[in-house]
């Protein structure tokens, strides 16, 4: 994949209506003997949706009579124009691509682990920041992100020239919250394999590769120490943030998904999950589905709040909640997060929710 090129032409627009608050960018930039037009839409502040409007490189004018149409429909349903045009995701029209390299995933544990893993040394604990998970690679001047599914995404320019001013080639594990990574492992160094390394081994090089003070770059806060993580976990908690991650200081990277247990685990203050939408209600309401074996079984609706679209039939979205139903299956009190293009509907399972316990049900 070769660097996108400055772009030719570029538009930022926003829209601002009630408690709606969304961006789109558009632009023409070169590609190998021609051009294609790129964009970029969401609400702001948060990691932007990316894509192509054109399927291959056009020429400058049919690139241009797409872009002039594009920005027309925006401006059409009331987008306005941001101070200044710039394009705030390097893309290249490599979108998609599998890169081949594959992410540890974590798996759920419950409050009496969660009291045990705080006053165990073994184990660090870390802020589970509520985002998308994005490791970049960057190789002399080439920066590429991958999603969690090893496939090539576009990246935020403020991430990318961040990562760009790193001396070193180097694979970046982190959570994109916004126009920010937060970095939690080191997985390569001037091409060099770090996975079989301790985990803190790992973290101490991601202290010294990324600089201090960067906005757009962080490296996530780690304790060790029983009191500090008491201290830090009660913090996280009553201040509402989504959850903590717990890894294990000794273990190396393993790639993929445990069938239980594993070296790094994670507990959500909040549950969510990822569902399939299987139908669109009337008032911006959808059904929601989830896989039991091959079967997939109804999960309850949810409403879609204004500042976001409403998800297409086949979509994955995530939805927080407080428990499931263990008679219906059906989730109680949702709340819509947003759409997720980087987890396929396969892995949109039953075993994620946390159903009402007994006790809450007597009660």
């Amino acid at each position: 994949m070769t660097p996108t090129s400055t772009p030719i032409q570029s538009v930022s627009l926003y829209f601002r209506e009630g408690p709606s608050d969304k961006e789109y960018h558009a632009a023409i930039e070169p590609h190998d003997d021609g051009f294609i037009v790129t964009f970029a839409f969401g609400r702001r502040g948060s990691t932007l949706n990316t894509g192509v409007k054109t399927e291959s490189p056009v020429s400058l004018a049919e690139a241009t009579k797409v872009f002039d149409k594009l920005v027309a429909s925006k401006i059409a349903k009331g987008y306005r124009a941001l101070g200044g045009s710039f394009t705030p995701y390097q893309q290249s029209g490599d979108e998609g691509r599998d890169t081949g390299v594959r992410c540890q995933l974590l798996n759920p544990i419950e409050k009496d682990e969660v009291n045990r893993l705080l006053a165990d040394d073994r184990y660090c604990l870390q802020e589970k920041h509520d985002g998308r998970r994005l490791l970049v690679r960057k190789r002399g001047d080439e920066i590429t992100g991958i999603n969690r599914r090893g496939l090539v995404v576009s990246i935020p320019e403020p991430i990318r020239q961040a990562v760009a001013a790193i001396p070193l080639d180097v694979l970046i594990d982190g959570e994109a919250v916004g126009d920010t990574l937060h970095a939690f492992d080191l997985l390569e160094v001037n091409g060099n394999d770090l996975r079989q390394r301790r985990y803190m081994d790992r973290h101490s090089g991601l202290l010294m590769v990324i600089p201090p003070n960067q906005q757009a770059l962080r490296w996530v806060s780690t304790a060790v120490d029983s009191r500090d993580k008491f201290e830090i976990y009660e913090d996280l908690r009553q201040g509402k943030r989504e959850g903590v991650v717990f890894k294990d200081v000794n273990a190396p990277f393993s790639p993929g998904h445990p069938n239980s247990g594993g070296p790094q685990l994670k507990h959500k203050f909040v549950e969510s999950a990822s569902f399939v939408v299987t139908a669109r209600n009337a008032r911006r309401s959808v059904s929601l589905g989830l896989y039991d074996g091959d079967t997939l079984v109804p999960a309850g609706n949810v409403t879609i709040p204004p500042n976001h679209a409403v998800p297409a039939v086949g979509e994955v979205v995530d939805v927080s909640y407080l428990y499931a139903f263990s008679e219906s299956g059906s989730i109680y009190q949702p709340v819509y997060i947003g759409k997720r293009c980087d987890i396929p509907a396969t892995e949109c399972t039953t075993d994620q929710l946390k159903y009402k316990s007994t006790g809450e049900a007597a009660a």
